[in-house]
């Protein structure tokens, strides 16, 4: 068991206020704080033990990876950690984005590398060759954007809204409500110009506040849809995100809810904090709302334009009391949170690794001998086969989460 310190990722939708009090540290930071990312990425891997003998997770992994992943983790995964633990702070909405299958990553890396494209390059698709499902639990109200609404919805929004520059795309999507016309309104959404869509976005301003003032049936339905979309085009005039945000279910996590993204899945998070899960990769492409990299034809290429329902996660309360756990059909990452009170004491433990991360309160953390106590925004890092009891100090309240591989 060893102390493992995030690395705070600073981009402009960051929150100057979340990390910093979740950890103690003055507020607001200098510059936005938007992800603390705790695992062994290649582009910001964690560093681990105290600061005057500490290593990054990958040369630890690296100079043991049998004891440190477990026997098994380590074949799989060819001596690497499987999954990347966060905390986002969203104080404006995430780029519109997605992220590929693994035969995608796989293909789409090696066709980059063989073009002699530069891992830092700016219009760069893919910065490794692994898939990226990832799993978001809300530490406060969490709001988001994901996957396509069923169609004969989203008709009925795009009719009441009446966008005279879209009244085609709508006619279509009422008359052949499938995938492939929802895809083909999409790619021609995303592939018009910016005077386009300038005009479209004060046609949206304008339409979305007569309806949400007057009321109704149509606001009782789509009230934060249209919130959104009213946001986002006074935020991203001239994006095609705007439009693209009226095709997707838009989603709201409680505390302690959670959402799994699957590959090929769009999305885009809105505002608030929470801790994210993921197999280890930073593959996103990107399709609006951003001033960063958009390639509208590898974007389609791995998108799912299927529609889904949104599947907001309880999680399952497990037999050891306080403990609950977000199922996720991927092999390399599970997450569980704890609500430690009072006198209680849990255990943790597993074949494989575990990155154990407190977000609120104080927590005691023994292995045999050995003891740590980490507050707010600070983790530990355990091997595989190692066993801790964690208790809250004072009495508590404090609430754990640990990512770790299956089993």
């Amino acid at each position: 068991m060893e102390l493992i310190t995030g690395v705070i990722k600073s981009y402009d939708w960051g929150s100057r206020r979340t990390l910093a009090e979740l950890a103690g540290r003055p507020s607001p930071s200098p510059t936005p704080e938007a992800e603390l990312w705790f695992g062994a990425h290649e582009s910001s891997p964690s560093t681990v033990g105290e600061s005057s003998g500490s290593i990054t997770l990958i040369d630890l992994i690296r100079e043991d990876p049998q004891t440190q992943l477990g026997a098994q983790c380590a074949e799989a995964y060819d001596g690497t950690l499987p999954f990347l633990l966060k905390i986002l702070a969203a104080e404006k909405p995430l780029s519109l984005q997605a992220h590929p299958t693994s035969a995608q990553a796989e293909a789409g890396f090696a066709r980059e590398n063989a073009a002699g494209i530069d891992l830092s390059a700016s219009y760069r698709n893919y910065r490794d060759n692994r898939h990226k499902p990832e799993l978001v639990v809300a530490l406060e109200r969490f709001e988001a954007l994901a996957g396509f609404r069923a169609i004969s919805s989203t008709v009925t929004l795009l009719t009441a809204l009446d966008l005279s520059g879209v009244a085609d795309d709508v006619a279509s999507l009422a008359a052949n409500p499938c995938p492939a016309e929802l895809k083909a309104v999409a790619l021609r959404w995303m592939r018009s110009s910016r005077e386009h869509h300038d005009r479209l976005a004060l046609e949206v301003i304008e339409r979305a506040t007569v309806l949400l003032d007057s009321g109704g049936w149509i606001v009782d339905r789509f009230e934060a849809e249209l919130s959104t979309a009213l946001d986002l085009a006074r935020r991203y005039p001239g994006d095609p995100g705007v439009l693209m945000s009226l095709l997707l279910n838009r989603v709201s996590l409680a505390p302690g809810e959670g959402l799994f993204l699957p590959a090929g899945n769009l999305h885009a998070y809105l505002s608030g904090s929470a801790v994210e899960i993921m197999a280890n990769s930073d593959n996103v492409l990107r399709g609006g709302l951003t001033t960063k990299h958009i390639d509208v034809d590898e974007l389609s290429s791995i998108l799912d334009f299927t529609p889904i329902p949104v599947d907001v996660l309880d999680p399952q309360p497990c037999d050891r009391r306080s403990e609950y756990i977000y199922p996720a059909p991927v092999p390399e990452f599970v997450l569980r949170r704890w609500e430690l009170d009072g006198n209680l004491e849990v255990a943790l433990g597993g074949d494989g690794p575990a990155v154990v991360l407190c977000t609120a309160g104080r927590v005691e953390i023994r292995a045999g001998d050995h003891q740590m106590e980490i507050s707010s925004g600070k983790a530990v890092w355990l091997p595989a086969g190692d066993s801790v009891t964690m208790t809250a100090t004072d009495g508590g309240p404090a609430q754990v989460f640990a990512g770790s591989t299956p089993g």
